[in-house]
């Protein structure tokens, strides 16, 4: 049975080789007592002790700079969030069956980031466990059974989740109600570019019906990020949301990647395509690493739902991390991190361009804030090249930056920082990419 052929920069137990003794043994152990489904990242697995702002740290005290990790999205460890945390388990930590104010303070706050026709929220502990409930939400509204996907998207773990995820690979097969649809590729204008998608949904929906499924929903994450990163043409997402209303289908927005001023555009990924989906998803960034996420709604869409469905999670929307998720848009307004996130989000990829112009090993960089893919290919065919971007990416990281890779072809490398990272973080990455682009040349 394969082992790692579908995880994208896993490590190989099979080639154990020169690891430092401590981080052998943690090898060792995790190898007895896990289950095997686990997987390490990078050729050689790094252990760290602690974190703080867009730095990891080993056991030895070196510093790693993260360049991956939006699950901390408003940095590592930060104070604010932490002491957030340790105050309200010092409190009170229970569950949303008694009428405690607190959970009604932060949805109200949230809720006002969000278009005002999105004004009901129910709480998860993952973005997996959110992406299954729209769904569950989604069929109890429509009656039907099918799911719209894109080729290669990511959407949860949950078995329902998994069935929706093309990323998984092929081990993993997709659900019967499910239909995948390619993105266009090429130069195209946002019209032309939405013509081009809405007719491949439109095709993806005839099928659904022709097999009895309907349509329940359409669900993408709106930088389409297992995709190879598409942020771009902003705005061609618009025609979608009419074309799964007429087939009486619900807009799901993933925004567990997107989300909480990723962008640096808007808080929420979908606002750049100018569209109001009737469900969003939420999870990871959403308390800084603490178990939080969710749905919100069109108050609509949750009657049928509601009417058959008594909904209780035990641990979802706890207090102690409704105050963690409290404390991260604190951050994210306090600090200044959407603007930051675009600020810096175009100095580096500026950077990425001028790296690019240089190397025949880099084709294209996309993205938008801090959230940018970089196409690595042969320098000889111009072919996707996704060895060579696992050796980037091992590369960086025995320099002690972290990143991964992505996309269709394993090709594209993967940046995604807190929204705390500076120029001078920038420029560090960007300094540490060149020396690796000219030693591997």
């Amino acid at each position: 049975m394969p082992d790692d052929a579908y995880m994208i920069n896993a490590f190989d137990m099979s080639k154990v080789t020169g690891e430092e003794p401590s981080v052998q043994a943690t090898i060792e152990r995790r190898a007895r007592v896990l289950s095997p489904a686990y997987r390490l990242f990078y050729d050689h697995p790094v252990s760290f002790v602690r974190a703080e702002g867009v730095y990891l740290y080993d056991a030895s005290g070196r510093a790693y700079l993260d360049a991956y990790n939006n699950v901390s999205s408003v940095g590592h460890c930060h104070p604010r969030v932490v002491e957030a945390i340790c105050r309200q388990a010092a409190t009170l930590n229970t569950h949303t069956r008694y009428a405690t104010q607190d959970i009604l303070d932060y949805t109200e706050r949230l809720l006002n980031t969000l278009p005002p026709t999105l004004s009901k929220m129910t709480y998860t502990c993952s973005g997996s466990e959110a992406v299954d409930l729209a769904l569950r939400i989604s069929r109890r509204r429509t009656g039907s059974m099918g799911v719209i996907v894109t080729s290669n998207a990511y959407h949860g773990t949950t078995i329902v989740a998994a069935e929706i995820s093309p990323n998984l690979g092929p081990l993993v097969p997709l659900g019967d109600y499910v239909r995948a649809v390619e993105l266009p590729t090429g130069d195209h204008s946002r019209e032309e570019f939405g013509r081009a998608f809405a007719l491949g949904v439109r095709d993806a929906i005839a099928d659904l019906e022709r097999h009895g499924y309907g349509l329940a929903a359409f669900i993408a994450d709106s930088l389409f990020s297992t995709d190879g990163i598409i942020p771009e043409p902003a705005g061609f997402l618009a025609p979608i949301v009419d074309v799964v209303h007429e087939a009486g289908g619900l807009y799901i927005a993933d925004e567990v990647q997107p989300g909480f001023a990723r962008t640096g555009a808007a808080m929420w990924g979908f606002e750049r395509h100018a569209i109001v989906p009737d469900l969003v998803v939420m999870g990871k960034p959403m308390g800084n690493g603490m178990p939080i996420a969710g749905v919100a709604a069109r108050p609509e869409t949750l009657v049928e739902f509601a009417a058959t469905a008594r909904y209780f999670n035990t641990f979802a929307g706890n207090s102690v991390c409704i105050a963690a998720a409290n404390a991260v848009l604190d951050v994210i307004e306090a600090e200044g991190l959407m603007e930051n996130s675009r600020i810096v989000g175009d100095y580096l990829q500026r950077g990425l361009r001028t790296l690019a112009d240089a190397s025949d090993e880099i084709d294209g960089v996309r993205g938008i804030g801090l959230y940018i893919g970089v196409d690595i290919v042969s320098t000889t065919t111009g072919a996707p090249d996704p060895g060579r971007a696992a050796e980037m990416v091992n590369a960086m990281r025995e320099r002690r930056v972290l990143i991964s890779a992505m996309g269709p072809h394993g090709n594209v490398l993967k940046i995604r920082p807190p929204l705390t990272f500076s120029k001078a973080n920038a420029d560090h990455f960007l300094e540490t990419l060149s020396q690796v682009s000219a030693i591997l040349r």
